[in-house]
């Protein structure tokens, strides 16, 4: 898996493309929707971007999880919410729009935070090894590469093109999910021989993390005073994480199958939650609405 086309090559475009998906989804509307009420925003930036690789590094050391292990689940922690968060928090009648601005502000500062908390739990969990150190600066020019130039483009699209990228959004969120699919597969069959003994060592750390982004989303959300549908797009956002951003750094850049393995475990297991979550959402909220905005428009404007 580390020297293949498929992870050197073909794992980047695939991210360069589904971040270029999320920026088709965006509109000047959708942020003045959330900056007029910023709290959400404000709170879900924080728990995507802090408060989940500290829960993360918390299960490391209190599951005694092996290095490699650990510094991955810290990794898929760190990464923002993908695209499929922003489908499950319509699924579950969630804001949509504060998914969307959530998606893109966390994967903005994950730019520069994703190498930091990486760097830290390499030298927590691994050493002070240099060969496998993560670079700071080439880190930040790839994902800056693959992140925010791919946004700036997919928002440009938006603005010139509405009709084209509201049918192009759509199948990009589709290639995302068949990229991380193919993705997962590729990387259980190259460790296929080891694969029971790393799924029992990241299953129970990568499915605690998860429920911890939900409820912490789903309660924390209501004590700051949310409304139940940004809480869930909170909840979602923390809970459907961007698997594929954690394959490619753990793969293209720290060059390690078992560190990938817990980005590779959580994006198996995120989906079945995900849906559990939508099932809840659509039980607790009536049909129809969205913070006043009838559910098929928002559908509309965010695809």
């Amino acid at each position: 898996m580390e020297s293949g086309p498929l992870v050197s090559i073909g794992l980047p475009i695939s991210l360069f493309i589904i971040m270029i998906g999320i920026g088709m989804t965006l509109t000047a509307r959708d942020f003045h929707q959330v900056t007029v009420k910023p709290a959400g925003l404000i709170f879900g930036t924080v728990t995507q971007i802090l408060v989940m690789p500290l829960i993360a590094f918390g299960l490391c050391w209190a599951l005694s999880l092996p290095p490699s292990i650990a510094v991955g689940l810290v990794i898929i922690a760190a990464c923002p919410g993908g695209t499929t968060s922003n489908l499950f928090t319509l699924l579950a009648r969630g804001n949509v729009a504060l998914s969307i601005v959530l998606t893109v502000s966390a994967s903005m500062i994950t730019i520069m935070s994703l190498p930091i908390f990486t760097n830290y739990a390499l030298r927590a969990f691994v050493g002070t090894q240099q060969e496998i150190a993560l670079p700071f600066g080439k880190t930040v020019a790839m994902l800056s590469l693959i992140v925010l130039l791919p946004v700036v483009i997919g928002m440009a699209v938006r603005a010139w093109l509405p009709r084209l990228a509201n049918r192009a959004e759509g199948v990009v969120s589709i290639f995302g999910g068949l990229v991380l699919a193919i993705l997962v597969i590729a990387l259980v069959y190259g460790i296929r021989d080891r694969f029971m003994e790393l799924m029992a060592q990241a299953g129970p750390s990568a499915i605690l993390l998860n429920l911890a982004g939900v409820t912490l989303g789903l309660f924390s959300s209501r004590v700051i005073g949310l409304s139940r549908r940004e809480a869930l797009a909170v909840a979602t956002e923390l809970g459907i994480k961007n698997g594929t951003l954690g394959l490619m750094v753990t793969l293209t850049l720290l060059h390690s199958s078992e560190m990938s393995v817990p980005s590779a475990i959580y994006g198996v297991l995120m989906f079945p939650i995900g849906f559990l979550l939508a099932a809840y959402g659509r039980r607790v909220i009536p049909a129809g609405k969205d913070d006043g905005v009838p559910v098929s428009s928002k559908l509309s404007e965010a695809s």
